[in-house]
């Protein structure tokens, strides 16, 4: 005789193992990143204070592009304007907090789908459950 609940508990366990065995390959990803910069490298133009400069000409012709560095502190936007040579030298930095934020977020999906399994929620789309059709989480 096969026992049903058994094998969903077999099943259940599988499940959770394929998500800590997905965890710890993203973690080890994570501990290889080393620095990052909090922030985003943009290019930015910019209109001076002469009048008669051709960026305030009809079009205008801005000057630039300067590499800046743009980020958060203490909730305040804090811009930086880099030289050419240190954009390129910091920008492996921006990759790795781009890089970062994946696989945080890898690691959240592959945490919301465990715990969906594990409860027995059968997942319809995002922040929607069978049952709650209607109403967002």
């Amino acid at each position: 005789m096969v026992d049903p609940l058994g094998a969903l508990a077999k099943g259940m366990a599988s499940a959770q193992d394929q998500a800590a065995r997905r965890q710890r390959r993203v973690a080890a990803q994570i501990a290889k990143l080393g620095p990052c910069l909090p922030g985003n490298l943009v290019e930015r133009t910019t209109r001076c204070s002469s009048p008669t400069c051709h960026c305030h000409s009809d079009p205008p012709r801005l000057h630039g592009p300067y590499p800046s560095w743009i980020r958060k502190v203490d909730g305040k936007t804090v811009t930086r304007t880099l030289s050419l040579s240190q954009a390129e030298r910091y920008r492996p930095l921006f990759d790795n907090t781009k890089r970062l934020r994946e696989l945080v977020a890898e690691i959240e999906a592959v945490s919301a789908r465990a715990v969906e399994e594990a409860e027995g929620w059968a997942h319809t789309g995002p922040g929607m459950h069978v049952g709650d059709a209607k109403t967002p989480m």
